[in-house]
């Protein structure tokens, strides 16, 4: 179990993180989202020990992770795909790695066929692509065969089937029992792979929530089709809900629910032939979630 209670954190002016308190815990994938500047990667760095916090305190398995005996046997971590010693081959890599917390080099031999680098485990890492590193970053984490596993943005410069790769690894790593904090930009990744996601901004906790109910809170829309659509679309405008005409046909109705559109529709005798809810997409509740805590926006169309 990885616990952050209060933690705060100040670079000269900057408060990157300001009193985050969260529980990720074992079974499942907790997503970690937040715009560019949110605080993930310093709250990471804080659980590692790696950033020393201004105030609050973090805990694996319920004691600071700088008193581990064998770290790397307790938590494994990619933070940075390319800080590797580009001269040195995977296996060398891993095996200097390994050697630091007293792992085989049979687990080294183990890893690097589990992420797919076995067949360039002697080539030099600085030839290697970014997704190689990434899964060379991925094979060192799991290295020690720990119980708490936390990855930064793990899936960039990985092709389709790569990404696929990551997404079932984590599940079957939450599946085994393991705690998996995971941060991304990738919203549609995240849907496909966390079960919970934690969302941050400006340094603070906006959401922690299953991932499903998160969607489900915000913005629920029906799409509605019918003969009289025009004059459906004017009655329910007037009732205050948002409606969006669709080029195909059909209406996209945010505000009421299915069953006052229908009350609506059978009030005024007007037929309808679908009336279909949607939920938020995570992608659309994460926008919504975090409008105010954009820290960078792009202005308009270069002209």
């Amino acid at each position: 179990m990885i616990e952050v209670s209060g933690l705060t954190k100040r670079y000269g002016r900057t408060l990157a993180v300001d009193g985050l308190t969260f529980t990720v815990r074992p079974g499942q994938v907790t997503g970690f989202l937040g715009p560019n500047g949110a605080g993930k990667s310093t709250t990471m760095r804080a659980v590692l020990g790696l950033d020393r916090p201004d105030a609050g305190e973090t805990r694996v398995n319920g004691r600071s992770y700088l008193r581990s005996e064998h770290p790397m046997r307790e938590v494994g971590a990619l933070l940075d795909a390319g800080a590797v010693h580009g001269g040195r081959t995977a296996f060398d890599h891993l095996r200097c790695v390994a050697r630091s917390n007293r792992i085989g080099v049979t687990r080294v031999r183990e890893v690097l066929e589990r992420v797919g680098l076995a067949e360039v485990a002697r080539k030099r890492v600085g030839g290697f692509s970014l997704g190689m590193k990434q899964r060379l970053g991925i094979a060192t984490a799991l290295l020690g065969d720990p119980g708490v596993l936390l990855y930064d943005e793990p899936v960039n410069g990985l092709d389709p089937e790569g990404i696929r790769w990551v997404r079932e690894l984590m599940r079957s790593l939450a599946a085994d029992g393991r705690t998996v904090l995971v941060s991304s930009h990738l919203m549609s990744e995240m849907a496909l792979t966390a079960d919970r996601v934690l969302v941050v901004g400006r340094g603070r906790l906006i959401a922690d929530a299953p991932i499903d109910e998160l969607a489900a809170r915000h913005r629920r829309e029906v799409f509605v089709r019918a003969p009289r659509e025009s004059e459906l679309a004017r009655l329910l405008e007037e009732g205050g809900a948002r409606v969006l005409a669709q080029p195909d046909g059909g209406l996209v109705v945010t505000g009421p629910p299915p069953s006052a559109i229908a009350e609506l529709a059978y009030a005024n005798e007007i037929v309808v032939h679908e009336l279909t809810p949607r939920s938020a997409s995570l992608e659309d509740a994460y926008l919504e979630l975090t409008d105010e805590a954009v820290e960078y926006r792009a202005g308009g169309a270069l002209r």
